[in-house]
């Protein structure tokens, strides 16, 4: 059955590396900056995504064993461009791991607190640590549900759809512009479609057809796309002013008990999330960083808890900032990598580092308001 190992199983590898935590920010967005807006950027930013990754896919084709960013950037950058990579590389995942932190332990919070009390931060810790200790034990089985965990998600939500779609409201979803909220989606969106990290494993699948990268790429994209419409139509359609950062607390109005299974779900997804990109930063310090085992654990686990006690607690902020600028920076050294390989495009690449350079300026100022 070539078709399956050909199509199906490197689209969705793909798609269940793109689609992560930050689909649960896009109802919030959308009710913020207006349905249509929403539509321009993932339009516009599906179109530039689609395009990185098949020029990263390129590059993958063109350099021997499999590597990271930080090793294609090494090749063809040099020392520079590695080391910049690093630091994007590590920075973006101890965003993701906070993000994974503050989604999961509200969603463990919302799900718990009812029945045994206790606040946010109570549950987040026991989220932590649960999570920390199966990241220090290198429990991989874990890690390999989360895309089953995924797609169980997004199964209870089609059941949801059916049994109240009577309480989907379309006069919640086409919200007009809002024009203050003009630039906020830019980096959650880009968080929310990246899947960079898979492209080199995709490509190892595909053996000797490699040039299906052409086809599973747009494919790959595409999907979630259409996945994350379908959870703002649910949500915002269910919720509407109601409709809270995390997506799910803000339909115990309307679907009473039966939005506790949908926290259990996104708890689950989140959990089995955060254990897996845990494991990698662990091994990134580990392997690549040459940093004892024990202390590399604790860097990679502990870091993103300090930063959520000292704090940094908004959800949408910090996916918003590990998009717009670590994933913007991971973009401009692809183009930069892709310009050393075809001079001739310079014309192509070079406003396309500019929207990147903006994005980054942007993300900045507003995450330092």
């Amino acid at each position: 059955m070539s078709w399956l190992k050909n199509y199906i199983y490197p689209i969705s590898t793909l798609v269940g590396t793109i689609i992560g935590v930050g689909f649960f920010s896009l109802p919030y967005v959308t009710l913020k900056v207006g349905f249509w807006a929403m539509l321009v950027y993932f339009l516009v930013i599906g179109v530039l995504l689609i395009f990185i990754h098949l020029i990263f896919g390129e590059l993958a084709i063109k350099t021997p064993d499999y590597k990271r960013l930080p090793g294609f950037a090494r090749i063809y950058l040099g020392k520079w461009g590695e080391k910049i990579a690093i630091i994007s590389t590590i920075l973006g995942i101890f965003g993701a791991i906070l993000a994974y932190l503050i989604i999961g332990g509200a969603f463990l919070s919302d799900l718990l607190s009812p029945i045994f009390s206790g606040n946010i931060i109570f549950y987040t810790l026991i989220y932590f640590l649960a999570g920390a200790l199966i990241i220090f034990f290198d429990i991989k089985i874990v890690s390999k549900i989360e895309f089953w965990g995924l797609i169980s998600f997004f199964l209870i939500l089609i059941a949801v759809f059916f049994k109240s779609h009577s309480l989907i409201n379309v006069g919640n979803i086409f919200t007009s512009l809002n024009a203050n909220y003009l630039f906020l989606p830019y980096g959650i969106i880009l968080f929310s479609l990246w899947g960079l990290d898979l492209i080199p494993e995709t490509e190892e699948m595909l053996g000797e057809k490699k040039n299906l990268l052409k086809i599973i790429i747009p494919i790959s994209i595409l999907i979630p796309i259409l996945v994350y419409i379908f959870f703002i139509y649910l949500i915002l359609g269910i919720s509407g002013s109601q409709t809270t950062e995390s997506a799910l607390a803000g339909l115990k109005n309307y679907l009473g008990g039966a939005v506790n299974l949908l926290l259990l779900a996104g708890f689950l997804t989140t959990f089995t999330s955060f254990i897996s990109i845990g494991l990698t930063l662990k091994k990134i310090f580990w392997y690549d960083l040459k940093i004892g085992k024990n202390l590399a654990w604790v860097i990679a686990c502990f870091t993103p808890l300090i930063l959520f006690l000292i704090g940094i607690k908004n959800f949408i902020p910090v996916i918003s900032m590990v998009g717009g600028v670590m994933l913007g920076i991971d973009g401009i050294l692809i183009l930069l990598m892709y310009q050393k390989i075809k001079p001739e495009r310079k014309i192509l690449v070079s406003p396309l580092i500019i929207i990147f350079l903006l994005g980054i300026i942007y993300e900045i100022i507003y995450f330092s308001k």
